[in-house]
């Protein structure tokens, strides 16, 4: 039982480092791993260890001490996320990639870690896939996939459906495809104690708010994932994993060189997908740009839709 400073009393979970009674606690609101808002109080100032604490690791997805698959090692942003979760402190990270034959700058870097074990995974292949789950299905905690397929292309501006029939294989169809997967495995392990499956994490768009015709296809390939990650969150809850959807503005990479900055970097994006693991949130909009579109598509959406179409 917590008192707060302006009157009320509640009911709060306790973290550990927190002192004897009487004493002075910040409480903080949290989500549990059935995704219901509870309240948990923390020591007035930083005690060792303090992400560590049992209850709080079981409200948050941190990746320390947690074995990670990162499905696209090839772009930018996946490198940047596999580093990440390694400063974060995580013990293993499978890292994904398609066409061996293609040399990126910074894999052969990223190879040489040591938390680092290469996995060969192609989103847009069902054999690829179940081969990967197979392996290694059963042992990961933490699923972020980064991998995308992404052209800039309205309706108008391109006959054929070859390229957004390319975006969809891996946008959406790969999601579905890991979901069908590797989902079960990790649903059943959502209450193995310490080493539990704890958290999914999908790289979206902010434009899967609201289609910015520049990038139209694209922007359809990530609200039909939307759509789809809202249904896997719903199946995902009842195993206690969290489904994180994140929502970047304009990434600088090369499908967004034309753009003007703002721009996200991929470190930043990365940055911000390992604090709402630490976090525990449901919903993140790294940069910007994105926080500028919610804001907006929050207020009016066809105001949104109006504008961006001009």
């Amino acid at each position: 039982m917590v008192r707060l400073d302006v009157g009320p009393t509640l009911v709060v979970h306790l973290h550990g480092g927190c002192a004897a009674p009487p004493s002075r606690v910040r409480v903080d609101a949290r989500l549990d791993k059935s995704g219901q808002g509870v309240l948990l109080a923390f020591p007035i100032d930083e005690v060792p260890n303090m992400a560590d604490d049992r209850q709080l690791r079981e409200m948050t997805c941190d990746p320390k001490f947690r074995k990670v698959l990162v499905t696209d090692g090839k772009t930018g942003v996946g490198q940047a996320v596999a580093r990440a979760v390694i400063d974060a402190g995580a013990d293993l990270v499978w890292v994904g990639y398609a066409e061996p034959w293609k040399q990126v700058p910074g894999f052969a870097e990223l190879e040489a870690l040591p938390q680092v074990a290469l996995l060969p995974l192609d989103l847009s292949d069902s054999r690829s896939v179940k081969q990967a789950a197979a392996e290694i299905g059963g042992k990961v905690d933490i699923l972020i996939n980064t991998a995308e397929v992404h052209r800039t292309q309205g309706i108008a501006s391109r006959s054929g459906v070859e390229t957004a029939r390319a975006e969809m294989d891996v946008n959406y169809f790969g999601l579905l495809r890991l979901a069908q997967e590797f989902g079960p495995a990790m649903r059943s392990r959502g209450a193995d104690g310490q080493s539990s499956a704890t958290a999914w994490v999908n790289l979206l768009s902010i434009y899967a708010l609201c289609n910015y015709p520049a990038h139209g296809t694209f922007c359809a390939s990530k609200a039909a994932a939307l759509s789809l990650s809202q249904c896997l969150r719903a199946e995902m809850r009842q195993g206690g994993v969290r489904v994180i959807n994140a929502f970047p503005g304009p990434i600088d990479d090369e499908w967004n060189q034309a753009l003007p900055p703002p721009k996200l970097p991929p470190e930043s994006l990365a940055k911000a997908l390992v604090k709402a693991l630490k976090d525990g949130v449901e919903d993140v909009y790294p940069g910007d740009v994105a926080q500028e579109w919610l804001a907006r598509w929050q207020d009016n959406p066809k105001v949104l839709e109006r504008e961006v179409s001009l």
